[in-house]
C-alpha cells in the first residue's frame, strides 16, 4: 500500500484497510450504489418533468433548458477536484458533505418558488454530485482489493450505472403525472438521509495520513473552469450551431485553459493531477474508452427517446417501460463481464461490449417511419444493453486498474470526468447530426412529405454516428493491454 488508510471508527494508528477485508463491505457497497444511483437519475429524470415546470414556474423556451444545463454544468466541472478533495480530506467525510448538500439541494428544488431558484438550486445539486459520485467510486476502491471482489463491486457498480442510465423517464413520468414535478426531488430527501446516517456505521474514513493537505487551486480553477467551458459547449452547440462564433469562443478559452493546467500541473509541489498517472497505457486507454461509452450510450438513448415520442407516438411512460429490456440486459452484460474479467483480461470483454454496442446502433439504422417497437426497436435493445454494462464495466475497471490507493479519489474522479464529458458531447453530436439531416430531407423534399418520414431519416443518421463513435471505442479497447500485461503496464 502506498498510503496509511486508517479506519475512521477505530482511532489513528489501530487499524487499517491493508489489514483484511471489512466484513461490511458488502453492505457498504449497497450504500454507496443507492447514491450512485441517486446522482445518475437525476441527470436524466426531470425530462419528462420540463412541460410542467415550465407551466408552474413561468420559464421560457430557451430557459427551461438550464434546469439540464445548470447541473450538467456544475457535475461534469468538478468532478475532478471533488476526486482529488476525498483523497486529500478524507473519502468519507467528503462522501457525507455530498450526501448533506445534494439532501438539501433537492429539498430546495422541490420548493423552488421561481425559475431562478431552481436553477440555483440544480446548480448547487450538480456541485453535490460532484463530490459524491468520485468519493463513493474512491471508496469501493479502497474497501475492495484489486482482482476478483472489487471486479464483482464494479460489475454492481455498473449495473446501477445501466439502470439509472436507462430507468430516468419510467421514474420520471409516472412520478410527474401522480404527484407532481416537485416530488422527483423530494424522494432523494428521505432516501439520503437514510444514507446518511447509515455512513458512519458502514463505511470506513480513508486518506493519506502521510501527504500534506496541500491544494492547487491553480490547477483546481483551470481545470474546473476548462471543463465547464467544455460542457457549455457542447450542450449549446446544437442550437446555436458548431461553428458559432460563441461556440468556437468557448472551446478555444477551454484549450488554453488546458495548456494552462498543464503548466501548472508541471510546476507544483502537490498537483491536482499527478502526470505521471496518464503514463499507465491502461488507465488512459481505460478512459478513452469510457469517453466512447459515454458518447455512444447518451446519444442513442437521446435520439431513441425522440423517435420513440415524435415518430412512433410513445409517452415518455410507455418509451420507459418499453425500455426496461434494455436495462435488464445492461445488468446482464456488466455482471457477466466482471465475472469473464478475472479469467481472460479486460480486452477481449472491452471489445465484446464495444462491438455489441455499435451492433445495436447499426441495428437502429433500420428504423422507420411506421415502425413499431418489436419490429424496429426490440432486437437494438437486447443487443446494445448488454453491450452497455460489458463495455461500462470494463473501461472502468481498466481505468482504476493499477492506480495507487493515496490517488483512488483522483483517477475516480478522472473516469467519471471522461464519462460524463462524453456523454455530454455525444448527446450534443446526435441531436445535431439528426436535426440537420432532417432540415437536408425537408429542404429537398416536396412540401407534402410528412414530417415523420424525415425525422426519421434524421434519426437513422444519427444512429449511424453513434455507431462510428462505438468504433473509436472499439479501437481504445484493442489497444488496452492483456491481461497478463496489466500490471506491468501501469
Amino acid at each position: 500500500m502506498d498510503s496509511e488508510l486508517v479506519d475512521g471508527r477505530s482511532g489513528p494508528g489501530t487499524s487499517t484497510v491493508s489489514d483484511g477485508l471489512d466484513p461490511r463491505r458488502w453492505k457498504a457497497l449497497a450504500l454507496l450504489s443507492v447514491a450512485f444511483l441517486m446522482i445518475i437519475l437525476d441527470g436524466t429524470i426531470v425530462l419528462t418533468a420540463i412541460p410542467s415546470m415550465k407551466e408552474e414556474l413561468g420559464f421560457s423556451t430557451s430557459g427551461v433548458q438550464w434546469v439540464l444545463t445548470a447541473y450538467a454544468l456544475t457535475f461534469g466541472g468538478l468532478m475532478l477536484f471533488g476526486g482529488r478533495l476525498a483523497d486529500l480530506l478524507g473519502r468519507r467525510r467528503v462522501f457525507m458533505t455530498g450526501l448533506v448538500l445534494f439532501v438539501a439541494a433537492s429539498l430546495l428544488c422541490g420548493l423552488a418558488w421561481s425559475g431562478g431558484v431552481l436553477v440555483g438550486a440544480r446548480a448547487l445539486q450538480g456541485t453535490a454530485a460532484a463530490f459524491l459520485g468520485p468519493s463513493a467510486l474512491a471508496i469501493v476502491m479502497t474497501t475492495f482489493p484489486e482482482g476478483p471482489e472489487r471486479n464483482t463491486a464494479l460489475g454492481i457498480w455498473g449495473g446501477i450505472g445501466g439502470i439509472g442510465a436507462t430507468a430516468g423517464l419510467l421514474v420520471g413520468g409516472s412520478v410527474t403525472s401522480g404527484l407532481g414535478w416537485e416530488w422527483i426531488f423530494f424522494i432523494n430527501v428521505p432516501v439520503g438521509l437514510v444514507a446518511l446516517a447509515l455512513s458512519p456505521v458502514l463505511l470506513r474514513e480513508s486518506s493519506d495520513r502521510r501527504r500534506p493537505r496541500a491544494f492547487d487551486p491553480g490547477g483546481a480553477v483551470t481545470i474546473t473552469a476548462a471543463l465547464v467551458l467544455v460542457v457549455y459547449a457542447v450542450v449549446k452547440a446544437p442550437r446555436t450551431g458548431w461553428t458559432d462564433g460563441v461556440t468556437v469562443g468557448l472551446l478555444l478559452a477551454a484549450a488554453v485553459l488546458f495548456v494552462l493546467f498543464v503548466v501548472i500541473e508541471t510546476r507544483t509541489a502537490e498537483p491536482l493531477l499527478p502526470l505521471p498517472i496518464l503514463r499507465s497505457r491502461m488507465v488512459v486507454g481505460g478512459n478513452v474508452a469510457i469517453f466512447a461509452v459515454g458518447m455512444t450510450v447518451d446519444g442513442v438513448l437521446f435520439v431513441l427517446t425522440l423517435y420513440a415520442q415524435q415518430v412512433l407516438g410513445y409517452s415518455a411512460i410507455q418509451f420507459g417501460l418499453m425500455t426496461a429490456v434494455m436495462t435488464g440486459m445492461a445488468i446482464v452484460g456488466a455482471l457477466t463481464g466482471q465475472a469473464v474479467v478475472t479469467r481472460i483480461g479486460l480486452r477481449p470483454v472491452m471489445v465484446c461490449g464495444m462491438v455489441l454496442l455499435g451492433s445495436g446502433c447499426l441495428l437502429l439504422t433500420r428504423v422507420s417511419a411506421d415502425g413499431g417497437y418489436v419490429d424496429d426497436l426490440l432486437a437494438a435493445m437486447l443487443v446494445f444493453g448488454p453491450g452497455l454494462g460489458a463495455a461500462f464495466v470494463a473501461a472502468q475497471i481498466a481505468a482504476l486498474t493499477g492506480v495507487r490507493e493515496q490517488d483512488s479519489g483522483l483517477a475516480s474522479g478522472l473516469v467519471d470526468t471522461a464519462f460524463r464529458i462524453g456523454a455530454a458531447l455525444g448527446t450534443a453530436v446526435a441531436s445535431t447530426v439528426a436535426v440537420s439531416r432532417t432540415q437536408e430531407v425537408l429542404a429537398r423534399a416536396d412540401s407534402t412529405l410528412p414530417t415523420g418520414p424525415a425525422l426519421t431519416e434524421g434519426f437513422r443518421a444519427a444512429f449511424a454516428v453513434t455507431a462510428v463513435i462505438a468504433l473509436v471505442g472499439l479501437v481504445a479497447a484493442l489497444v488496452l493491454p492483456g491481461a497478463r500485461k496489466a500490471d506491468a503496464d501501469s
